[in-house]
């Protein structure tokens, strides 16, 4: 019996990996991006149909399904309109997963990422408390998506993933540039805060693939952490990047923060570790990681490399000039440095 699926969101890093996954496994799979119809991303006998789809555009989701798929993965959802998007057309879908983020975790005093002192149960579980819904700030709009789906769960199952810090080809918003960077660059360092032991759990393309591809075969209204399975340390993450690169650097750790923002911080440092649980997806849905951190490494890292030949690494990780932290300080980081030697 031939399955359909909906990708939203095809051409990005998650949506190139979910295409492959699907195909894979048998799915007939439209592959929705703003792109639409451009050049051809994926062989010609893996049944994949490119569709216009901007997914601001009501008119434009309504055609990409048709008379009905049976799956749709939307790996941009965001807020709760987008989730009342879906819902208003579950006549038309048989499942869903949706891309949602760790991010709406809450630790035990209600603090949440980012907030100083926050420390998250060791590892955490879909049952930890989330932020309240809301809008105009990541975490809250994640958690209005969420909600806003779980509860519609009866018209429309959806499974939410909620994602750790992805990683993989194809993306523009690299964590791993951190690094990569400083090998091309020759940086003679890697100063690290927290004494190197900050653990943000990524979470590989593949693996999350795999989650997907299980998911749209076992549909339901459920939670499920989404993460490789280790956690490697910020040390172990820098020292694996640039043993990719062929490059030597100096490790200085700095015990605790910063003391000389943003001199020693990284897309990853954390006082206290961020760890998921992946027990709930193993159990329903009998996952087992394709891959983990360090040996999907090599493919991201040439991949970056390859994506910012001859080109400003700013016009092709447009994501990162959102940090407010400027990783990239070198004159701030060799003054500490001269000080600190």
């Amino acid at each position: 019996m031939e399955r359909t699926a909906l990708v939203i969101g095809a051409t990005g890093q998650v949506g190139r990996a979910t295409v492959r996954a699907l195909v894979r496994d048998g799915w007939q799979v439209r592959a929705g991006s703003r792109g639409g119809r451009g050049g051809p991303l994926w062989p010609l006998d893996w049944h994949v149909h490119p569709v216009p789809l901007d997914r601001e555009n009501d008119d434009e989701l309504v055609e990409a399904i048709g008379d009905g798929c049976d799956l749709v993965v939307d790996t941009v959802a965001y807020g709760a309109r987008h989730a009342r998007q879906l819902i208003e057309l579950s006549d038309r879908i048989g499942s869903a997963v949706v891309l949602s983020s760790a991010a709406v975790y809450l630790d035990d005093q209600g603090l949440g990422f980012g907030a100083d002192g926050v420390t998250f149960p060791v590892p955490i579980a879909e049952t930890q408390p989330t932020t309240m819904a809301g809008t105009g700030d990541y975490a809250a709009d994640k958690a209005a998506l969420e909600r806003e789906l779980l509860d519609a769960g009866a018209i429309l199952p959806t499974t939410v993933l909620r994602a750790g810090a992805i990683h993989g080809p194809h993306t523009v918003h690299p964590r791993e540039w951190h690094f990569v960077k400083r090998a091309l660059d020759r940086r003679p360092a890697r100063v690290l805060a927290y004494g190197g032991e900050s653990r943000f759990h990524p979470v590989s393309t593949a693996n999350l693939a795999e989650l997907i591809r299980l998911a749209a075969s076992e549909p339901g209204a459920r939670v499920l952490n989404a993460a490789d399975p280790e956690a490697p340390t910020v040390r172990e993450i820098g020292a694996a990047i640039h043993s990719v690169l062929d490059h030597s650097a100096d490790e200085v750790l700095i015990d605790g923060p910063s003391p000389a923002p943003p001199v020693g911080e990284t897309p990853w440092s954390t006082a206290n570790p961020v760890v998921l649980d992946m027990s709930v997806a193993q159990r329903q849905l009998g996952y087992r990681p394709v891959t983990d951190y360090l040996r999907s490494l090599p493919e991201t890292v040439s991949w970056l490399v390859d994506a910012t030949r001859d080109r400003d690494w700013r016009d092709v990780f447009t994501d990162l000039l959102e940090y407010r932290t400027d990783y990239f300080d070198y004159a701030a980081e060799d003054a500490w440095l001269a000080r600190h030697r």
